[in-house]
């Protein structure tokens, strides 16, 4: 079982985000603020989920937090800033868009640049320990997947449907093949060397 809490009496924010591998797309932070001694016997770290799963703990989520954000910060902020601090806008307006103020964050990873007075910390693999961030990993992660399988439909080359933007092999070819979309991130390396895409093609 996941810890419901980092302290004793504060009110806690578990904030995570999806999508900062990708070559195409937002990048999506969530926030979430659960009830004091919350406990759910599926919620876990969203990579650790099947997809029904996570769509079943989504609305599991919604229903029974405190409050909840989402956040998404485009690719073409992201190519302005870079991903890293893209990250943390995307945190940071999603706390921001919380009902209630959190008095902790706790935040999944181990670098955070906050622009306000909250105290907080951050937690190495936390979606794996604390359920609030658990419950904004699964959030942040339903949620950009819901967008990329919407995006697929007016680009079904690249498969975003299946790899949700990440750098798979079917997403670096028709990237070879037909090129970079507006919702690509420019400032990413989208293909790798000439011999390793030849070879990539002679394998499908």
């Amino acid at each position: 079982m996941l810890l419901s809490s980092f302290s004793e009496n504060l009110i806690e924010a578990g904030c995570d985000e999806a999508g900062r591998g990708c070559l195409a797309g937002p990048v999506v932070a969530a926030a979430v603020i659960l009830p004091p001694d919350y406990s759910h016997q599926l919620l876990n770290d969203s990579k650790k989920l099947s997809e029904k799963q996570r769509l079943l703990l989504k609305e599991d989520i919604i229903a029974d937090a405190v409050a909840w954000a989402v956040t998404f910060v485009d690719n073409h902020e992201i190519d302005e800033v870079n991903i890293l601090n893209a990250s943390f806008l995307a945190m940071n307006r999603s706390v921001e868009k919380l009902k209630a103020q959190p008095e902790l964050l706790l935040i999944d990873g181990n670098r955070y640049k906050p622009h306000n007075e909250i105290p907080f910390e951050c937690i190495i693999k936390g979606d794996g320990k604390y359920l609030s961030i658990a419950a904004a990993s699964i959030l942040a992660k339903t949620f950009r997947d819901e967008y990329m399988e919407k995006l697929s439909i007016e680009f079904p080359h690249y498969q975003w449907q299946k790899n949700k933007g990440y750098p798979t092999k079917t997403h670096r070819l028709a990237i070879a093949e037909i090129g970079l979309t507006d919702y690509h991130r420019k400032s990413f390396r989208q293909l790798p060397d000439q011999l390793t895409l030849f070879d990539l093609d002679q394998n499908q």
